[in-house]
């Protein structure tokens, strides 16, 4: 195993299926489950250590409102933490970011951004932090972003043409 997904509840699922292709293509394997920070604190804690033990070199938390999961594990291991906070709540996931990102000298967690955008983020964070010392990860890495630029250039390519339709200079 590679990654460990833990999410505070089978609803945050619908958001961190995103990450799964990601893992695919860089050739990741990750164990997604649900363990609460509150709810279940002894299964978060087994599944971090089973998740060590399996040889996992990162471990992804996803979780809203008080989002203590990045935290707790954080607080737990000494594998990078990755925060994905998600949108719940009266306060639409400001308030997930903010308990993610806010976090005491000593127990760092990586914090990406909020709902799906931040699930795929998670996902290319672990493989930059695993490539460097996995070279199908990082081939697979260079690749995709490779892919990225292309669709870029395409996209620029449309959009002057689009311009020089209208007359005007790019």
């Amino acid at each position: 195993m590679d990654v460990l997904v833990l999410m505070g509840s089978s609803s945050d699922f619908e958001v961190m299926q995103h990450a799964l292709p990601f893992f695919d293509q860089f050739g990741l394997q990750a164990r997604v489950t649900v363990a609460s920070a509150h709810r279940t604190p002894q299964r978060v804690h087994d599944e971090v250590l089973a998740a060590e033990q399996a040889g996992a070199s990162v471990i992804i938390c996803a979780a809203g409102m008080a989002a203590h999961l990045a935290g707790v594990v954080a607080g737990i291991s000494n594998l990078p933490v990755i925060g994905v906070p998600l949108a719940s709540g009266a306060l639409d996931g400001l308030d997930a970011l903010l308990s993610t990102v806010q976090m005491p000298a000593g127990i760092p967690v990586a914090t990406v951004g909020v709902g799906k955008a931040g699930a795929r983020n998670s996902a290319i964070l672990c493989a930059r932090m695993i490539g460097p010392h996995r070279p199908a990860v990082a081939k697979a890495l260079a690749e995709y972003r490779l892919g990225m630029n292309a669709k870029v250039a395409a996209a620029a390519d449309e959009v002057e043409a689009l311009v020089a339709q209208r007359g005007n200079k790019v």
